[in-house]
Order: structure tokens, then sequence, then C-alpha cells
């Protein structure tokens, strides 16, 4: 089910056109995927805790570029 979800997740990354979505952001969300997607492999993610983790995740990983 987390798959499924990274899965729609990459897919609607693909489909936004790309002046909606900034560089930033792009390289955010997809940074935030890869951390995920290492967190469901080592088990310390599951389908239950997916969008709590990702967002968590997401937040952190937008917090430390935006300050540099």
């Amino acid at each position: 089910m987390a798959q499924e979800k990274i899965v729609n997740l990459d897919q609607k990354i693909k489909a936004t056109p790309r002046a909606s979505v900034s560089p930033s952001n792009e390289l955010v969300l997809k940074t935030t995927k890869e951390i995920v997607i290492k967190f469901i492999e080592m088990g310390r993610c599951s389908p239950a805790t997916f969008e709590e983790v990702f967002t968590q995740v997401f937040s952190v990983v937008k917090k430390t570029l935006n300050e540099d």
C-alpha cells in the first residue's frame, strides 16, 4: 500500500506541468520520496504510518533546503 502511494506520487510529479512545480519543490518531493522508500525498506515505515512519515520527512527536507 505504501509503495502504491509512492508510485502515485511519482506519477503526479511527472504529470504536473513543470511551470506549476518550482524546481526547489520538485527537489524536496523527490528527496522525500527517496528517504521514505529507504524507511519502508528498513521497516521504519508501514502503510499505516506512510502519510504521517511522508509529511514529517517532507517538512524537515523543505526546512533544511530553505535554511541554505
